[in-house]
């Protein structure tokens, strides 16, 4: 965590390698064992930070989950000149490093979050901080564990920490329990955690961000594969004690939730839960991620106002399309212009130029530290934002009353009047929706979500639980093959072409494979 102050990083490392002895035979100077650490609150928080650090590792929301791994599945392709291999274009395998990466990370988050609960006793401090402390890091291995099943399927669930290099034999628990044990966690985190007013930053989990992310741990269990129908009762209690609990509103302005993220400005209020990043690489401790430079409006200068920008992902003209022209979101997810020129100047697409427009909704030119590094950057990433949650809502109820009601018309509504510059709590009948049926209603809140929360990592695990995943790629692909696209651009459409039905979980990384002979390959790899 970071709010206004330097970030520390604690990593504990336990080994325990008997064979060796001979050559251990002085104290390890470089580790800290359990016994000589979790001695003082001021370290339990100290391993705290070392749990939440995972998010913004490279592996997850600080580089990977951001342009690497096709989570925006029909939203976007990568832009380059030539053909390229692994999860971004859905041609990987098991072998690919970036999904390996992925895992590995997850996991070590887990033994983290295993290794703090295990010792969260030993400390003398006071108990009501104390299971604040324990309630956050119940929390963060659910969610760890969340990504995990949404990603792979059936995962080894592991929930005491790992002190032997020897204990790696350990079966796929089925998904079911997997979410079992998530709510488990997450329940019993709910009631030590802050409010999010009490917190008042995005940063550290509260119980707004414990309630939304519930309801979409429900929603995706009520998905595919499970499909436990039952769960959508859940989603809809939890998503609405967010709505209900009065401490969260959507900021007027689309964009400026952006621009906080850029210039580490807290809205608690729309930015429920955020991973936090810090720095331009200047300092000695690094805690800056790659939110802007990966997606982002390209930009091949090192600018000081602007930024170099990889740009590795272009908005699909499915994505494009979606978007009615007076929709305000549009030209602020997708880049309605490029940059040119040393310095760099904005040049306007035309109307007919969709393919080579870049996701835009990260913005360097926005950021406050200076001078901007190459590659890292200060931004925020959000994991919870409350229209998230008022979209949550507005399915969850539709599924459990079977027709779509006034409240979720209004939970809905009041996410498409921002879009358009409308005041949020007022009708309004040239933006609104109103008169569907279920089906009809819940294929407009698919669009809702992809206008809303386009390039934010959700695309990909929405289209799956819907079963809808290979159906969107396929449609994409059909445009690629009707459109007028830009010759260096045209091998996108592999991306599409490539999605098949096993896409619906990464492949079990074949390095853990070959660490764990109990661990079987999902469908297909």
């Amino acid at each position: 965590m970071k709010r206004k102050y330097q970030i520390i990083i604690a990593c504990l490392t336990v080994g325990f390698i008997s064979s060796c002895s001979k050559f251990l035979d002085v104290k390890p100077k470089d580790s800290i064992l359990p016994d000589e650490y979790f001695e003082t609150e001021i370290q339990l928080n100290k391993a705290l930070i070392g749990v939440y650090d995972v998010l913004g590792s490279s592996a997850l929301y600080g580089n990977y989950m951001h342009g690497r791994m096709g989570l925006d599945a029909d939203e976007g392709f990568q832009r380059s000149s030539t053909l390229v291999t692994g999860p971004i274009t859905y041609d990987v395998e098991a072998a690919d490093l970036t999904v390996q990466n992925f895992w590995a990370a997850l996991y070590d988050g887990i033994n983290r979050a295993n290794f703090l609960l295990e010792n969260i006793h030993r400390p003398k401090m006071d108990e009501t901080k104390r299971n604040e402390i324990k309630g956050q890091v119940l929390f963060l291995r659910g969610y760890y564990y969340f990504l995990l099943v949404a990603n792979f399927g059936d995962v080894p669930l592991i929930t005491t920490a790992t002190k032997s290099i020897g204990n790696t034999q350990i079966a796929r628990t089925p998904s079911k329990q997997v979410y079992e044990q998530i709510e488990k966690d997450m329940l019993a985190a709910e009631p030590l955690v802050k409010s999010a007013t009490e917190v008042g930053f995005g940063g550290k989990i509260n119980k707004s961000a414990v309630w939304g992310i519930l309801a979409k741990v429900y929603l995706y269990w009520a998905g595919y594969p499970l499909r436990d129908q039952t769960k959508y009762e859940e989603a809809r209690k939890w998503s609405l004690k967010v709505i209900t609990s009065g401490e969260h509103t959507l900021n007027p302005s689309y964009q400026q939730i952006f621009i906080n993220y850029a210039q580490d400005k807290y809205d608690i209020k729309e930015s429920i839960w955020e991973v936090e990043f810090w720095g331009n690489d200047a300092e000695a401790y690094v805690e800056s991620g790659r939110v802007g430079s990966v997606l982002g409006i390209a930009n091949s200068t090192d600018d000081p106002v602007v930024g170099r920008v990889l740009g590795y992902i272009n908005a699909t003209a499915t994505l494009y399309r979606r978007y009615e022209d007076t929709d305000l979101r549009r030209d602020w997810a997708i880049g309605p212009f490029r940059y040119s020129g040393t310095p760099p100047a904005k040049i306007n697409y035309s109307a007919t130029q969709i393919y080579q427009r870049n996701a835009g909704k990260w913005r360097r030119e926005y950021e406050v530290v200076s001078p901007k590094s190459i590659i890292s950057t200060p931004q925020n990433y959000p994991l919870l934002r409350y229209s998230d949650v008022l979209l949550m809502y507005a399915e969850a109820e539709t599924e459990v009353s079977g027709t779509p009601i006034a409240a979720a018309y209004n939970a809905i509504n009041q996410v498409r009047r921002r879009a358009y510059g409308k005041e949020i709590n007022t009708p309004n009948a040239t933006v609104d929706f109103s008169g569907m049926g279920k089906a009809s209603f819940l294929g407009a809140l698919q669009d809702e979500r992809s206008r809303e929360l386009a390039f934010e990592s959700i695309r990909k695990g929405d289209l799956v639980r819907w079963g809808l995943l290979v159906n969107k790629m396929k449609t994409v692909e059909a445009d690629f093959g009707k459109d007028i696209v830009p010759d260096n651009l045209k091998h996108g459409a592999k991306t599409f072409k490539s999605a098949s039905a096993r896409d619906v979980v990464f492949p079990i990384p074949a390095y853990e494979m070959s660490l764990n002979r109990l661990l079987i390959q999902n469908y297909g790899w």
